[in-house]
């Protein structure tokens, strides 16, 4: 086990090469949460022009999660048996292949296929980078790499939801999803130039069947309590954002083209926000930056789910400040989440992982599809119960971080106290 485990030296900075390689990752995932990202402020456009109800626009939401879920765990037995810089783009390929079906789909039928297999793909892609992080950087600063890596998530809304539904209102729906492809074509070029191949792990340990690796994973103690946990963590994501551009301009009274504005604000402040809470993870301790997190966002999740029509700068006001919670929980339990694995395993505990909450966030998108209706004008009822189960999922992690949180300390502790 001591071969295995992480044996990274303690830094205090990050080389150019290592800067080069977090703004491509960045840049990557800002083209793999786009495509995702962009169909919640799609919703209003999308649903009437389908002819859809919320529950089938859930399931478009929930196909593409468990497709995703379901390539990771397949995929988990072969993932630390090659070079992630090949894994990396070999699936990124066949995710821009999903995009560009997206952008040519005139049907429910066809669209609820074309995002099966954006999933399929997408869901490896998403392990393979947080794998390439942890091997690359220590623990030490990874609070701060994961930051930059998921302002991805705002920089996705300042840039590319408000540009998505000004093309859409422009060309159609489907104009957002070209504009991805294009962009993902310009970086899989990029990555394939100038990324370093990404093998060291490969002489961790003997070559073992994929089957065998599979389930050495899934079956070691370590690593359960992590994959509890992160099946619990995209609730609220998962939950609330199908729904947020219906919810906000049907009863919240804002008109539709005011979307763009709120979604670049609130991006704006996330952006600004994301890096100082990596430097904060490091600094101050990941956990608490994960409780003031939670804290956060279960004030504004109830607040947000029991509005009103609302005046539109209160809406962006509390639009930052659920971003700003939803940011600090999830850069920092990436960071500690991060800290789990052994070196030869990350590829292997990163895709199940990146499985298990990509398919318990498809069951929370149909599960919030079937509690929120829709009136005859369009406003969505019941959302307020959507709320309540996003806080409750929120507290139990809390408790749930906090025995991983412990754990890591003292595996950390132990060399400190060898030395």
């Amino acid at each position: 086990m001591s071969a295995a485990k992480q044996t990274e030296p303690p830094s205090t900075g990050l080389s150019s090469y290592q800067k080069w390689v977090v703004a491509l990752l960045a840049f990557l995932q800002f083209t793999l949460i786009l495509d995702f990202m962009i169909l919640a402020p799609l919703g209003a456009i999308l649903m009437p022009v389908l002819k859809i109800t919320p529950a089938q626009f859930g399931l478009v939401v929930s196909v593409y999660a468990f497709s995703a879920g379901a390539s990771g765990l397949l995929a988990a037995g072969f993932t630390d048996r090659f070079d992630r810089k090949k894994l990396l783009l070999l699936f990124y390929c066949g995710f821009i292949v999903g995009t560009l079906l997206c952008g040519v789909a005139r049907s429910y039928q066809f669209l609820l296929c074309a995002r099966m297999i954006t999933g399929v793909f997408a869901g490896v892609i998403g392990s393979t980078v947080f794998a390439i992080t942890t091997d690359l950087f220590p623990y030490q600063l990874r609070g701060r790499v994961m930051g930059i890596i998921q302002s991805a998530f705002a920089s996705s809304s300042v840039v590319g939801v408000p540009l998505g539904l000004y093309l859409s209102n422009a060309w159609g729906w489907n104009a957002p999803f070209l504009l991805i492809v294009g962009i993902s074509v310009l970086v899989a070029a990029i990555a394939s130039r100038y990324l370093r191949p990404i093998d060291a792990h490969l002489r961790l340990r003997p070559d073992r069947s994929p089957l065998h690796h599979f389930i050495h994973t899934v079956s070691t103690p370590r690593y359960l309590q992590g994959f509890a946990t992160t099946a619990l963590l995209s609730t609220g994501g998962f939950m609330l954002m199908p729904y947020t551009s219906a919810f906000t301009v049907h009863n919240l009274g804002i008109a539709l083209t005011h979307l763009p504005l709120i979604y670049m604000i609130t991006g704006v402040c996330s952006m600004i926000a994301g890096p100082l809470i990596g430097r904060a993870s490091d600094a101050v301790g990941k956990y608490l930056v994960f409780s003031f997190g939670c804290v956060a966002t279960i004030i504004m999740v109830m607040i947000y789910t029991h509005l009103g029509v609302t005046p539109i700068s209160l809406v962006i006001l509390i639009n930052s400040l659920l971003f700003l919670g939803v940011s600090s929980r999830m850069i920092s339990a990436s960071a500690l989440i991060s800290a789990i694995p052994y070196a030869a395993d990350r590829g292997s505990y990163m895709s199940i992982s990146s499985s298990i909450q990509q398919i318990s966030g498809g069951l929370a998108a149909i599960v919030g599809g079937l509690i929120v209706s829709e009136t005859g004008t369009g406003a969505l009822e019941h959302f307020d119960v959507v709320g309540y189960v996003v806080t409750g999922s929120t507290l139990i992690t809390l408790v749930m971080m906090y025995f991983i949180s412990r754990r890591i300390g003292a595996a950390e502790a132990l060399p400190a106290a060898a030395a």
